[in-house]
């Protein structure tokens, strides 16, 4: 191995590594997220309230667009992601009503 291949071979290993934590990171944070939605759920079902909020969404996918703007993410990869969570957190309501 050239002294080249070696050190893109020790960068590739780090950028893994932090691909890795950043990952346990995400997975972590959406189990986090999903208790507070699963709460919601109950909180709406106990009180009779719609499952979805279109008002609420559609702020959420604003307030979504800006910070992947900022944070140099695609806008349209974080705006179909937040629609999933979306979709998720209200196919969770609605099991609570049922």
């Amino acid at each position: 191995m050239t002294d080249a291949t070696t050190r893109a071979a020790e960068l590739l290993k780090e950028h893994r590594e932090s691909i890795d934590r950043l990952d346990a990171i995400l997975v972590y944070t959406l189990g986090e997220r999903f208790k507070h939605t699963k709460s919601v759920g109950r909180l709406k079902a106990e009180h009779d309230l719609p499952p979805s909020d279109p008002a609420r969404e559609a702020s959420q996918i604003e307030r979504l667009e800006n910070l992947a703007k900022e944070a140099d993410l695609d806008p349209d990869f974080a705006k179909a992601f937040l629609n999933f969570i979306i979709e998720e957190v209200i196919r969770h309501h609605k099991k609570h009503q049922e």
